[in-house]
């Protein structure tokens, strides 16, 4: 299987990437992000593309792949409806769009977030937004999946990419165990996420929304 991964620098993505080098599954990985991972390894090979409305100067190198993994998203802490909207169902649909087109049967799998409203026409900016997006990639694959995970703990030394959210970490990081043993459904990690995309690119799944808890159904457990 060769995906395409957007967001690898992101915290999200740092894990689904790990997760694909990993996997005998995954043979190849094309990352197209605004800055390099800074991995190095056989089976990935990297574009830095600054363009994220627009990726006709890269369409050459984004054919003959059989999954997407799109992980690219931002807070929409202290953002306007318009510009979150821009970052977030744009820059999303544009990649949804230019890959329906050279892979039509290829697997799109969107990392949402727990909580999105799935009409699109709710009162939480946030929320509507991502419901749109997701909506949208639906309509362009006829397998696509929106994963909606709620509170993340990354593994294997990834850490988010804003200085906010590592220090938020630093403080909420030591409940993980807490949490995980009384809200098991609430919480998952960065190698469950991407264990559960691979495992969905190729298998496929009963329903295209995935909550926390299918998630770590499908990614299995962690010790």
């Amino acid at each position: 299987m060769k995906v395409i991964l957007f967001g690898a620098t992101g915290m999200v993505g740092q894990g689904v990437l790990q997760e694909c080098l990993r996997s005998s599954e995954v043979e190849g990985v094309l990352s197209i992000g605004r800055r390099a991972s800074r991995q190095q390894h056989p089976k990935l090979r990297e574009i830095v593309h600054q363009d994220f409305a627009d990726f006709f100067e890269i369409e050459g190198e984004m054919s003959g792949y059989d999954a997407c993994f799109f992980c690219m998203g931002v807070s929409s802490l202290g953002m306007k409806e318009r510009d979150y909207r821009w970052v977030t169902y744009e820059f999303a649909l544009a990649a949804a769009q230019t890959l329906a087109r050279l892979n039509p049967g290829m697997t799109f799998i969107y990392v949402s977030g727990a909580g999105t409203d799935s009409s699109g026409r709710g009162s939480t900016m946030w929320a509507r937004v991502k419901g749109q997006t997701e909506n949208a990639i639906f309509e362009l694959f006829s397998k696509a999946y929106a994963f909606r995970p709620a509170y993340i703990q990354p593994l294997d030394g990834i850490v988010p990419k804003t200085a906010w959210l590592r220090a938020l970490y630093a403080v909420v990081a030591p409940l993980y165990p807490v949490w995980k043993a009384l809200l098991p459904n609430y919480v998952t990690t960065t190698a469950q996420v991407g264990r559960a995309m691979i495992r969905v690119a190729r298998e496929g799944a009963p329903k295209r929304v995935l909550e926390n808890r299918d998630i770590n159904e499908i990614g299995g457990r962690e010790g």
